[in-house]
């Protein structure tokens, strides 16, 4: 009976300890895209994109935005988010030039920002926080690097155009070459069936010269006794 009563006690915990690692297993998960860097003109405005999911929804979540250069760190904005059926409320703004974009409603958990008038001094790593009280406060965040610049480097695309040019020509001429391989095979197939029939033609005109059985040389008449 003891075994038996270790046995039960060891499984309710294994039992327990999946329960505490479920919410691990399925957290709360930040994102910023799949750009982690970005670059931006001075004098303009950019969205920085951040959403959130949770598989046991929220309640009063909490997000704010910070930012973090080589010498300073601040936080830029700071609100709440009641549940999935209400906009996000911001407690607290830095600056003017930020606003909150995003909307929590129809599951769309966007709380994006957008920075407005850009300096050269708002190069630096700009991150999403986000902390859900229904899953024991569990924390997350997702990060993106934003560079401010005087203009943006137009792409050279003529190596891209080069390849592209050299791979649609080898293309074209292995099109090329097919095409004419199977011609030749054609006009070798005629010359063949050509041949063959003049071969079969010259043999039976043989045959009618030779007066061979079945050719159709006339039969000599029977001699007279």
């Amino acid at each position: 009976m003891v075994v038996g009563g270790s046995s039960q006690t060891a499984l309710e915990g294994t039992a327990c300890a999946g329960l505490f690692l479920l919410p691990v297993s399925l957290s709360l998960e930040v994102s910023v895209g799949k750009a982690t860097t970005i670059y931006a003109v001075n004098g303009t405005e950019i969205l920085l994109p951040c959403t959130f999911s949770s598989c046991f929804g929220f309640h009063d979540l909490q997000f704010w935005w910070s930012f973090n250069s080589s010498d300073t760190f601040k936080i830029l904005i700071d609100g709440t988010v009641k549940n999935e059926k209400s906009d996000p409320k911001v407690k607290l703004k830095d600056s003017e030039r930020i606003s909150l974009e995003g909307s929590t409603k129809e599951k769309m958990n966007n709380i994006s920002i957008l920075l407005r008038n850009l300096d050269f001094r708002d190069t630096g790593k700009y991150t999403c926080h986000v902390k859900n009280p229904k899953e024991n406060y569990l924390q997350h965040q997702a990060t993106i690097l934003l560079h401010v610049v005087d203009k943006l480097e137009e792409v050279d695309n003529t190596v891209t155009l080069i390849i592209l040019a050299v791979v649609g020509g080898v293309i074209g001429l292995l099109i090329l070459i097919m095409l004419v391989k199977k011609f030749i095979a054609f006009i070798v197939k005629k010359t063949q069936e050509k041949k063959k029939e003049c071969l079969v033609s010259s043999s039976g005109n043989d045959n009618t010269e030779n007066g061979l059985p079945g050719s159709k040389a006339e039969e000599k008449p029977p001699t007279k006794v």
